[in-house]
């Protein structure tokens, strides 16, 4: 298990009995027609997401949402654990860490979105890139345990890398902090995110060389969970956001990019039309978002194995102690 979360979980376990008396549950608010949503980054990757938002099928459904960036899924499993957001939407391997931990109201996933990973390999220099290109260098690859870097991790061994050996893979830069680090000149390689990839290329900081998910396939990387003490008590409301996001996704597989790029450009003030366009695109091309909310058992075993495989997980977790599809199922009736 890895050292970094069993000391998140454990400052998550403090804040609890701050927060409440009443156990690590956190304060379900009484709105039931409000849904504080807390994201493990801001990312054209979560394109569906924004649309769903700004097609107004939230408002739709009876729904406030407040959007929140929690800079990390260790973050983001902090803040529903101790109540502070209802809904989490970060990789569900915050789930399976904190279900071995021994958290008793663990949070559950209830939606998958994205199907493999988002991050793209970005170079100082516009190389022929060949995998064998990496051999003796250093990659900031993101948080140690988290899907981003243990998918890296996969995919360099699929290339016959062997991380710690044939390349060093760094974990000590914070999530949305490696972008500024590679910038200042940290690390030959770094992972990102979109627009985040195409902008550092734009700025000619960097170049995009690869997507790790093509090579790595699909996984369940980003999904939507709660307390299982919230999809109790607000059956409905999850039941509301569901329909929403099923909607939302069902609008973005049926409209081109450019349509896409428009709708969540007021998510992304910063970001062009056309940049959004290129980026929504290329996550179309590499087929990256699921076609339902529904989590496939396959796709879990696979999680679990990249998890195996990178050393973070000290024990398998069935299927339905981590998902429960009853919502997904039935917004896609």
């Amino acid at each position: 298990m890895k050292k970094a979360f069993k000391i998140t979980a454990a400052i998550a376990s403090l804040l609890c009995l701050i927060v409440t008396a009443a156990g690590c549950g956190g304060k379900t608010p009484e709105n039931d027609n409000k849904i504080r949503l807390c994201e493990v980054t801001h990312s054209v990757f979560y394109a569906p997401l924004y649309a769903t938002i700004e097609l107004g099928y939230f408002r739709d459904e009876g729904l406030e949402l407040e959007l929140t960036n929690g800079g990390g899924a260790d973050k983001v499993m902090v803040a529903v654990i101790t109540g502070e957001a209802d809904i989490g939407f970060a990789g569900p391997e915050a789930c399976i860490y904190t279900c071995l931990e021994g958290q008793k109201d663990y949070p559950k996933v209830f939606g998958q979105l994205t199907k493999r990973d988002g991050s793209f390999l970005i170079g100082r220099t516009d190389e022929e890139f060949r995998w064998e290109n990496l051999a003796g260098k250093t990659i900031l690859g993101g948080r140690k345990g988290g899907v981003p870097e243990m998918t890296l991790e996969y995919v360099l061994k699929q290339k016959g890398l062997k991380p710690g050996e044939d390349v060093t893979v760094d974990t000590s830069v914070q999530f949305d902090m490696m972008a500024g680090a590679f910038t200042g000149g940290t690390g030959d390689y770094v992972t990102m995110f979109e627009p985040t990839a195409t902008e550092t290329e734009s700025a000619h900081n960097g170049f995009v060389l690869a997507s790790i998910g093509e090579e790595s396939g699909e996984i369940p990387y980003t999904a939507f969970f709660a307390r299982q003490g919230y999809l109790k008590d607000r059956e409905d409301t999850v039941s509301r956001f569901t329909a929403a996001m099923t909607r939302g996704m069902e609008w973005v597989f049926s409209h081109s990019a450019e349509e896409t790029a428009q709708m969540i450009s007021p998510q992304f003030p910063g970001t062009s039309v056309e940049v959004l366009t290129s980026v929504v695109q290329r996550y179309k091309d590499i087929d990256a978002w699921n076609s339902t909310l529904c989590m496939k058992p396959e796709a879990f075993d696979r999680l679990q194995d990249v998890m195996q495989e990178a050393g973070e997980l000290k024990e398998r977790v069935e299927f339905q102690k981590i998902v429960d599809n009853t919502w997904a199922e039935k917004a896609g009736k």
